[in-house]
């Protein structure tokens, strides 16, 4: 067995995306990020201790679409004090939801708030520093998107317009990247439209920094190809990243063949690729910078185009006023850095923020992120893909220095982190928007109609790695049926009806029979054979985060063993068979203890309750011991059990599903 069994890590961090603090934690993000990053903490706790775990999140503080949320609602009196009393406020809100999830974060930071705040801003300012002393930096001119009637640069959400990526279908396009996460230079987004005045804002140039992420086309190629071999690598991770890592390539309309072919000698140097059956032909380039003067040219000769994936300049620094404050390089001052890049170094300060405030040395954050000996696990949406996938790792790379760097970095060095990305949570068949006719619920919403841990197993067993699926939670279906099932209760039933019942026909027999105290007696090496196996299974599904099947294992465990319950003991109570009613029990008890430290990091509060009847210390969670018997943690063979009053529940449903 041992063999056969994955390698873990011997020290772990976890961070689960940072949620905007323009507002509420919205259902999705809580669904697909927080409580499957939540469950692998969890479990990685009890896989390999809690002091060797740290799970770190935070409020993103800056940024447009919190600046924009901010500004709207203070011009329409809805609000008062400063923007760091708004995000402050929505931070703490953001807060509380985690918590009443079961989130066991660390720390749930904010980056533009408290210690958080000036531990953040000083990494961003090292973690800059590093890039421009590497040569990794270039300090452009480019067009950004100007409002004369308000006489304001605009922010990346006071523009909207559509996206020019080809095959992209958003009209929701940005200054420089659409809501599905594609990137472009602002100067290619489509009809763009000032969100301040309506009117459509001109170009003018401005210094910024960017990061040279075209130059890390090789590496990048050369890490998706490593890391798609792992196990731990999720296919739409890798299908993702691979669709940036192409030549930078323009689409033109085949019916405008004639008129590229008019100024074709003046382009930059490129390929021209057709195929049939396509309604556009493509123009190659082997620069981005021979790309974008391209673009111009044809812009210029009326040409209507679209462009591909690829690598593009990432920008760093922005003229938004609330913004971690960018370093002063070659004189360009008053500079703030963009909130994606300072985003994604963000979990090392929170991570130094955590260590600090538990007394540690100020390089203890070195043990985690520079340590082969550690892994690194982020957890975020399909739409992020881009930042962390792409932009992420080319910085990290970065960091090693000007010379040559390694797509495998070696210990003392930043890590190709591991991203466990999740498809969309969609909301009654489509994608959830706060401007559709039908409102989604907001996490904290849906708290008013099913327990946390209802919805923990619900998100866990909906499969999101696999495809985009309907959250369809009944109480906010217009459609629904009142005689229909609660599709939400599906998973949580396992519990709150099968372990519930095992667990209470465990605690009260024994109670009944043995004086209150874990009955005497070996475990059948049948019942340990079964759970051997169940608890090698579940260890290889979340070294590989598939969480859809834990929840699979557990309810085929949990329900075997509630069936050998119901059965064995329906035998011995009706001959009325002493000896074989308390083997059943011994065996039962067992098949308790392996259900209930597998269940553990999916619904805590439960099995926590079970292991406070039980009697037990934490070392019942503790791995090591995940081959013993229940008796391995007794404190004596007359082992005392909690008293259970009548008609406890560990696992109850909420009190509206009563109603």
């Amino acid at each position: 067995m041992p063999n056969e069994r994955p390698a873990f890590p011997m020290r772990a961090v976890i961070t689960g995306g940072m949620p905007y603090g323009n507002k509420s934690l919205h259902f999705g993000h809580v669904g697909g990020v927080f409580v499957p990053a939540d469950c692998y903490a969890r479990f990685l706790r009890d896989r390999i201790g809690k002091d060797n775990v740290v799970f770190v999140s935070g409020t993103d503080c800056y940024g447009s679409p919190l600046a924009e949320a901010y500004r709207a609602k203070k011009e329409a009196g809805e609000i008062t004090g400063s923007i760091e009393d708004f995000c402050a406020a929505n931070h703490e809100d953001q807060k509380q939801t985690l918590a009443d999830y079961g989130i066991s974060l660390n720390l749930f930071a904010a980056s533009g708030l408290g210690r958080s705040k000036e531990i953040h801003a000083d990494y961003t300012d090292e973690f800059i520093r590093t890039l421009y002393a590497n040569g990794w930096l270039e300090k452009l001119a480019t067009s950004q998107f100007y409002d004369t009637k308000h006489g304001v640069f605009l922010n990346g959400r006071q523009v909207v317009g559509r996206c020019p990526v080809e095959g992209c279908k958003s009209e929701k396009g940005y200054a420089d990247e659409c809501d599905l996460g594609h990137q472009y230079m602002p100067a290619d987004l489509i009809a763009p439209r000032s969100t301040l005045s309506g009117e459509t804002p001109e170009m003018r140039d401005v210094v910024n920094w960017y990061f040279k992420l075209p130059d890390f086309l090789g590496k990048m190629k050369e890490y998706i190809a490593a890391a798609e071999q792992k196990e731990t690598m999720r296919p739409l991770v890798a299908s993702t990243t691979k669709e940036f890592l192409t030549a930078p390539v323009i689409y033109v309309k085949n019916d405008l063949r004639d008129a590229y072919a008019d100024i074709a000698g003046s382009l930059p140097p490129h390929a021209v690729i057709a195929e049939e059956n396509k309604p556009s032909f493509v123009l190659e380039f082997a620069k981005i910078g021979d790309r974008e003067a391209a673009c111009e040219k044809l812009s210029a000769a009326g040409i209507r185009y679209r462009t591909g994936k690829t690598l593009v300049p990432f920008r760093l620094t922005g003229n938004i006023e609330w913004g971690v404050p960018a370093p002063s390089l070659e004189g360009e001052e008053a500079l703030t850095v963009w909130v994606w890049p300072e985003s994604l170094w963000a979990p090392i300060s929170f991570t130094k923020t955590y260590l600090e405030s538990c007394g540690k040395d100020p390089e203890a954050w070195k043990d985690f992120w520079l340590s082969r000996d550690c892994g690194v696990y982020q957890f975020i949406g399909q739409d992020n893909i881009y930042f962390y996938g792409v932009a992420q790792m080319a910085m990290f790379m970065a960091m090693q220095g000007a010379g040559a760097v390694s797509a495998d970095p070696p210990d003392g060095e930043l890590p190709m982190t591991t991203l466990v990305a999740n498809n969309h949570i969609l909301f009654l068949d489509k994608k959830a928007s706060s401007s559709g006719k039908i409102k989604p619920p907001m996490a904290a919403e849906l708290l008013n109609h099913y327990t946390p841990e209802q919805l923990r197993a619900h998100f866990l067993g909906l499969g999101l790695s696999l495809k985009s699926v309907s959250f369809q939670p009944k109480p906010f279906n217009p459609k629904a049926n009142p005689t229909d099932r609660d599709p939400v209760l599906k998973e949580g039933s396992l519990f709150t009806g099968v372990l519930n019942r095992l667990a209470r026909s465990c605690f009260y027999t024994a109670q009944k029979y043995c004086g209150g105290k874990l009955p005497q007696g070996e475990v059948s090496p049948a019942v340990i054979e079964e759970a051997n196996a169940a608890i090698l299974t579940y260890e290889r599904q979340m070294y590989t985060f598939e969480f859809h099947n834990v929840m699979n294992l557990l309810d085929a465990y949990i329900r075997g063993a509630n069936k050998y319950w119901a059965r064995e003991m329906g035998i011995a109570d009706k001959a009325d068979d002493t000896p074989r009613r308390l083997q059943v029990l011994v065996d039962a008890f067992h098949m308790l203890r392996v259900a209930a430290v597998l269940s553990h990091p999916v619904v805590p509060f439960g099995t926590e309750m079970i292991r406070e009847y039980l009697g037990f210390t934490e070392r019942f969670w503790d791995w090591e011991h995940i081959f013993d018997t229940v008796y391995a943690f007794a404190d004596s063979p007359d082992h005392t059990l909690k008293e259970l009053p009548p008609k406890t529940d560990f696992f109850a449903p909420h009190p509206a599903q009563f109603t």
